[in-house]
């Protein structure tokens, strides 16, 4: 087992299509045909657009597939992970998945035991649950729901390969978009908070690599952006990307609760806020894997701001 966190921060980037050259970290493997658990979300849609630039059958599981709105080439399929027996049919064929957990824990192992039936590697993508920082380390049942997923991976006989991203930068459309679009304040707690948000291409291009090159098995890769910036300076650096002034406030952990409920669960709102106030006093966790993994720098906050402008725009 390997837990690869990187040695150096990377240098900054600009936004680039997938240059798929393989590194010396491994050799073209013979998973020709895969399997994108998640594949309607934000990490699981760009491996979904990365992976046609390495030759694979790209095939997805979707509960609607008449809905998913994923491109041609992809062979979506009608599947349920709280319905292990539906996974049968999606699995047919397949050498490789890669799997986002989106269900309730009860239907973890019945549906792990039918993925392992079929699936010869398996990448899925977890925390930083070993990294030791404060912003990873905070209690909450999502910890033990994905060491008992990794557990029954482990276990499974087959190979696979561990993602652990940090902060995803595209929780900022979920958290200060709709302020901003709204206007020119934006409310938040911890403001002084570190993360180092990592685009969520560049966690695709490690998935990709993981799941069609050899040279991966028993990796745990910890996954961040670039740069260690505080959560004001995160505002800030969208609203320069768009010309705007913004009027940024500290609001109280009391506040936050309240606020934050109609659209983050009660346990993610609680579990944000322990590892806010924890990551305080202290730079982000900050790693060089995806360049190492891929041989491109990660991309910045800042590219990413400017590349998704538009979403905070009214």
């Amino acid at each position: 087992m390997q837990q690869v966190v990187g040695r150096t921060a990377c240098q900054n980037s600009t936004d680039r299509p997938l240059d798929f050259k393989w590194t010396s970290s491994g050799k073209m493997s013979s998973m020709n045909r895969i399997l994108i658990i998640g594949a309607t979300g934000r990490v699981g849609r760009q491996v979904v657009s990365q992976l046609p630039a390495t030759g694979v059958r790209v095939r997805a599981l979707a509960r609607n597939p008449q809905t998913a709105g994923l491109p041609p080439h992809v062979d979506v399929v009608r599947g349920d992970l709280t319905l292990p027996e539906t996974l049968d049919a999606c699995l047919d064929g397949i050498d490789a998945v890669f799997l986002v957990w989106t269900a309730p824990p009860a239907t973890v192992a019945p549906a792990l035991e039918r993925i392992a039936k079929h699936a010869r590697r398996i990448v899925f993508l977890s925390a930083p649950l070993k990294t030791a920082h404060p912003l990873f380390q905070q209690p909450n049942p999502l910890r033990a729901l994905g060491e008992q997923i990794e557990r029954l991976i482990e276990t499974s006989g087959h190979q696979w390969t561990f993602l652990r991203p940090g902060m995803i930068a595209a929780n900022a459309l979920w958290w200060w978009a709709p302020q901003i679009r709204a206007g020119d304040v934006v409310r938040w707690p911890h403001l002084d908070a570190p993360t180092a948000p990592i685009d969520e291409r560049d966690i695709a291009a490690v998935a990709v690599r993981a799941l069609c090159e050899d040279g991966h098995a028993g990796a745990e890769y910890v996954l961040t952006g670039p740069q260690s910036l505080s959560q004001f300076e995160q505002i800030s650096t969208i609203g320069g990307v768009m010309g705007r002034s913004l009027r940024i406030e500290e609001m109280s952990p009391e506040e936050a609760k309240s606020e934050l409920l109609p659209f983050i669960p009660e346990l993610g709102v609680k579990m944000l806020l322990d590892a806010w106030a924890a990551a305080i006093g202290q730079p982000a966790f900050v790693t060089s894997t995806v360049a190492e993994i891929t041989g491109t720098p990660a991309r910045t906050f800042r590219d990413w701001a400017a590349d998704h402008a538009t979403d905070f725009r009214a």
